[in-house]
């Protein structure tokens, strides 16, 4: 039977607890909003006690399907006010698998005079111990230390200075193949959570463990892993080759690359961060090729960058970070953004929200677009917890308001990812619809992209249809995180066709296509209804200046019609 880990973090107890029954049918991202929805008042203060983190793994956690090893962490969110899941991969869910843990509830908060403290999970269940001692230290620093303390094959989740500080823009950091905390669930504040609860890590030891996951058709679950593997290798080479920076010259070339805070859609600059230029650069200081992100990932897609001396500086260099601390930022510099992305994971945050923030600070002229050193030495100050840290530190949103800037790129309070809505539409409505707030991940559109109806074509630049694709997209998207499977593996009906299969080989419940596209479509009726008790609409507005300003070099504006997009959701998910 799988576990629960159910830590009360002011009594200091941690109990091992049998799966409910009424969870079983529950992964990943599924788990994490089911739970946060049983449990968590909506009204809660998400830095208060009556909030949890949950780290959930998903249903092919430790199996042999490739890609199948992302980890799902969810809160109400301290940046959107509403339910959040944020997903990494790493070796957490691949360890936690061998332990036959399904979820870990972070719950309660201890006085504030007991410090910090780490929670250890092993075979035989998990412990909090007292970790003051780390207080302040950065992940890269913690992760060393505590791999010198319990041994260098843990698996760690952690949070560095600015999820002790709460900062809205804290992520939490999970180390790689190679023990690197270059792997983040960033989206969202889940580091603050993690903070107010004052663990500042948790050391999965499985040691010894053999991994015993039960199949009913243990030769049919490992025949169609085995030919999906092979598909993966053969139609995923550019991705392996180039990483996902390779989008950073497709964004531009569509017109959608957000370029000095959102105000055109192509970076003269986009040549040198793209994916070829990183992949040259590489090469040049002969760095490693492409890696793997998690166990059991055929793809990739992950590159390692080196600086001039070929020492490592960061496994995290992907398309989103490159965009909103790059171009976003009229950066140009591939060392600069490399060593920007560093300093977001020793310190903690989501390079995401950082780029957002920083671009309105230069749109505040707080410094200039392109100043490279000055958005370095604004992220360096973020640990000593002055008023401009703190500022920057909570996210985009607050730097617009306390700055009395009109031009924010934000929806629910989170800063939007790499693609402008106004030359892509359809993320547009993923941004304002998804219980998530401006997360690409939630529903990603791209040129070229279907959704259940493979011979309807969309055309990003235009409105026709635009809240269709997305919801399609999100309920497809929703699947695959509650299965831990990363949505490179592809985002169409095929890959959920062979879903069911492996779901009836490992479980043998018999599903249907049908019932796997009602589970995605309960986990946003679920989400959704959360955030309406919170006092979160299913469909905020996009920030005017999109509705307004004619985005360079196609000239459109945003222009989806807000009814459309509600009618479709209300008539979809039965939702008011």
């Amino acid at each position: 039977m799988q576990q629960i880990i159910r830590v009360d973090m002011l009594s200091g107890n941690a109990s091992s607890l049998d799966l409910p029954s009424k969870y079983l049918n529950y992964g990943g991202r599924a788990l994490t909003s089911k739970i946060l929805s049983d449990e968590v008042p909506a009204n809660s203060n998400p830095l208060g006690k009556n909030n949890k983190c949950v780290i959930a793994t998903g249903l092919f956690a430790g199996s042999p399907f490739p890609c199948s090893n992302r980890c799902s962490i969810g809160a109400k969110s301290p940046l959107t006010g509403g339910i959040k899941e944020s997903n990494v991969g790493g070796m957490v869910a691949f360890k936690l698998s061998k332990l036959n843990i399904q979820a870990v509830i972070i719950e309660e908060q201890p006085s504030e005079s007991t410090g910090l403290y780490i929670l250890k999970l092993e075979e035989t269940g998990g412990h909090l111990i007292s970790a003051s001692e780390y207080s302040g230290y950065t992940t890269y620093s913690l992760a060393s230390a505590l791999k010198q303390r319990f041994g260098k094959k843990i698996g760690l989740l952690m949070i560095g200075p600015a999820g002790e500080l709460q900062l809205s823009a804290a992520g939490i950091a999970a180390t790689d193949l190679h023990g690197n905390p270059c792997d983040y669930a960033g989206r969202g504040g889940m580091g603050a959570v993690l903070g107010s609860k004052q663990l500042k890590a948790i050391v999965i030891d499985d040691l010894g463990i053999q991994n015993v996951s039960d199949y009913v058709d243990r030769q049919k679950f490992t025949s169609i892993s085995k030919a999906f593997t092979r598909k993966l290798k053969e139609t995923k080479k550019d991705l392996h080759k180039f990483g996902t920076p390779i989008e950073i010259e497709m964004s531009n070339e569509f017109g959608y690359l957000p370029t000095r805070n959102f105000s055109t859609g192509c970076f003269e600059g986009a040549s040198k961060i793209g994916g070829e230029a990183m992949r040259q650069r590489i090469k040049e200081r002969k760095g490693p090729g492409g890696t793997s992100c998690m166990p059991g990932c055929p793809i990739s897609c992950k590159h390692t960058y080196v600086d001039s001396q070929s020492q490592y500086v960061t496994s995290s260099l992907e398309y989103e970070t490159i965009a909103l601390l790059g171009s976003n930022c009229g950066i140009d510099d591939l060392d600069a953004i490399a060593e920007m992305d560093r300093l977001c994971d020793e310190i903690g945050l989501d390079t995401m929200e950082m780029g957002a923030a920083i671009g309105v600070a230069m749109e505040a002229d707080q410094l200039s677009f392109g100043d490279a050193k000055g958005a370095i030495a604004l992220l360096k100050e973020i640990p000593k917890n002055t008023p401009m840290a703190r500022i920057i530190g909570n996210g985009a949103e607050i730097t617009g308001k306390i700055f009395g800037v009109k031009r924010v790129p934000v929806i629910k309070g989170q800063g939007m990812a790499g693609y402008d809505p106004r030359a892509n539409k359809g993320i547009g409505v993923t941004y304002t619809t998804s219980p998530m707030g401006a997360d690409h991940t939630a529903g990603c559109v791209t040129p070229g992209r279907k959704g259940f109806d493979h011979n309807k074509e969309y055309d990003v630049l235009k409105p026709d249809c635009q809240e269709e694709l997305s919801l399609d997209l999100q309920v497809m998207v929703a699947i695959l995180d509650a299965m831990g499977i990363c949505f490179f593996v592809g985002l169409d009906t095929t890959t959920l066709k062979i879903l069911v299969e492996l779901h009836n080989a490992k479980y043998g419940q018999n599903i249907i296509f049908d019932n796997l596209v009602e589970l995605g479509e309960q986990m946003l009726v679920v989400e959704h209804k959360f955030n309406l008790a919170a006092g979160k609409p299913v469909v905020e507005r996009m920030p005017e200046f999109f509705e307004i300003e004619p985005l360079p070099p196609h000239k459109t504006v945003y222009d989806v019609r807000s009814e459309l997009v509600i009618t479709e959701m209300s008539n979809k998910l039965g939702l008011k």
